[in-house]
């Protein structure tokens, strides 16, 4: 495996762990303990989550062999991450690199936070959370009434940038008086505890008969610690590994890094705690597949889970299909609907983004953008102060411009966002446009339905029209008039 793909912090694992070895474990392991009848408190009931089996959509696709599912999602704080915010909070408490009254500081996708900072309000510890901007609102939304600090940081950052919500936490580290980074990336309490607790669970709850344990991979930790518990324990076990089309972890010599809508799997490095040498057979899954099969898992099921559960379940149905009765597969679902309520659950969600097609409308059927014979916009470079943009919408009568360089759209700028900011005193009139950029703005072109945009417009109040030769604006306005024009 290439180095260059590692994080660059850590050199790979030094851990000596090897299949069959007698060799003593460097590490401390905590015997697995079952749920007390009643809790001391929240963090007692963290894990024993249940197994349940899969019927309906079994019976519908015609799989003969059993398909189990270990509800992981069912943790308090809604993921398996829970484990790991507890594991590595504790063990930093046993060693003495913690005490109250230290800051603790993690990188993550959204799952970790929350459960480390889940741990952090039932321990009393302040906690800051670094977060890429493309995670949900709902998991920072969780995070703040955790009492988490939350710093988001630009999706498009490679993992060693200085932006990155890796750098940004390595420099608050660096920076702050009594601070910890965790580092789930590279925390040996990571796989620990699903080696010590997840695995033990699974293997009880099956009679330690299972045939097949499919699980995506994210830092890698959960992966890696329950296979290796359950290579020692069932040697014939097959582990399938899940990894998102645009992340390297399958095959990181040869998998191309992209963008992808699932959320809390997949990266564009190996994290210190993977170890995919037991890994019988990856998938690759894309977004499409994961978010249809999450939905057919709330609907047809009643089980609740978020979309990286989708790319699992999608992975162990391309496995089952090939299974005679009497085998079993165990999935793991890591996270729960409650993170995505605004996102693939939402059909406008999944329709703005290409995954589910726009209603039919009589009106509309058949128009595309092109039908509206839009005017070009008015531009204004990054670099334009905010007293010249407010200006210009006040003479042109704009509500939005967009900000542009070369041929790139950076952004646009709004006089609500202009007008919010001078009143607060977080920008001065002499400031270029570039610090109030919204970047959130949909693109469409000339050819994109006009269903499509009249759904758009339910949660969007504008869109920009890249046309290739120009920059314009559609604003639901544009859409009415045009309608009351077909109907006059």
């Amino acid at each position: 495996m290439s180095q260059k793909v590692y994080d660059i912090r850590q050199t790979p694992t030094p851990c000596k762990w090897s299949l069959n070895s007698s060799e003593p474990s460097p590490h401390r392991h905590i015997p697995h303990q079952e749920r007390p009848k009643i809790c001391g408190s929240i963090l007692e009931a963290i894990g024993n989550t249940p197994m349940v089996r899969i019927n309906n959509i079994t019976k519908k696709d015609g799989i003969e062999c059993e398909i189990l599912v270990k509800c992981e999602y069912l943790n308090p704080g809604g993921s398996v991450k829970d484990r790991i915010g507890l594991r590595m909070i504790e063990d930093a408490e046993r060693d003495g690199r913690i005490e109250p009254g230290w800051t603790l500081i993690e990188p993550t996708s959204g799952n970790t936070g929350i459960g480390l900072a889940l741990t952090a309000a039932a321990k009393g510890y302040h906690c800051i959370i670094t977060l890429p901007e493309k995670m949900s609102q709902e998991k920072s939304n969780t995070l703040k009434a955790l009492g988490a600090e939350i710093i988001r940081t630009p999706t498009e950052a490679a993992f060693n940038s200085p932006e990155s919500h890796i750098g940004v936490a390595d420099r608050l580290e660096r920076e702050l008086p009594k601070a910890i980074v965790l580092n789930q990336y590279s925390n040996a309490s990571n796989p620990l505890t699903h080696y010590d607790q997840t695995a033990e669970e699974i293997l009880s709850q099956c009679d330690g008969h299972l045939d097949y344990f499919v699980v995506a991979a994210g830092t890698g930790g959960t992966m890696t610690g329950i296979s290796r518990k359950l290579k020692e324990r069932c040697p014939n076990v097959k582990i399938i590994g899940v990894d998102p089309e645009g992340s390297l972890l399958a095959d990181p010599e040869h998998d191309p890094v992209g963008t992808y809508k699932v959320e809390g799997i997949g990266y564009d490095f190996v994290p210190r705690v993977c170890n995919s040498e037991l890994v019988d057979q990856w998938v690759k899954t894309n977004d499409q597949n994961s978010f249809d099969i999450a939905r057919r898992l709330i609907k047809e099921e009643g089980i609740l889970v978020g979309g990286s559960s989708g790319s699992s379940f999608w992975a162990a149905l391309q496995i089952a299909k090939t299974l005679p009765a009497g085998k079993r597969v165990v999935v793991l679902l890591a996270d729960s609907i409650r993170n995505y309520m605004t996102k693939f659950i939402n059909d406008n969600w999944m329709i703005q983004n290409g995954f589910m097609l726009p209603p039919e409308d009589n009106a509309l059927s058949g128009k595309s953008l092109r039908d509206l014979n839009l005017s070009p916009s008015q531009n204004v470079l990054p670099s334009t102060p905010c007293s010249e943009v407010l200006q210009l919408m006040q003479e042109k009568s704009y509500d939005q411009l967009p900000v542009v360089e070369g041929s790139s759209i950076l952004g646009v700028v709004t006089v609500g966002g202009i007008t919010a900011k001078l009143s607060s005193g977080k920008l001065k009139s002499t400031d270029p446009c570039s610090m109030f950029l919204y970047k959130g703005n949909r693109i469409v072109t000339l050819d994109t339905p006009l269903t499509y945009l009249n759904t758009l417009f339910e949660d969007e109040h504008f869109a920009l029209v890249n046309t290739g030769t120009y920059i314009s604006i559609v604003t639901p306005i544009d859409l009415a008039r045009y309608v009351a024009t077909l109907q006059a």
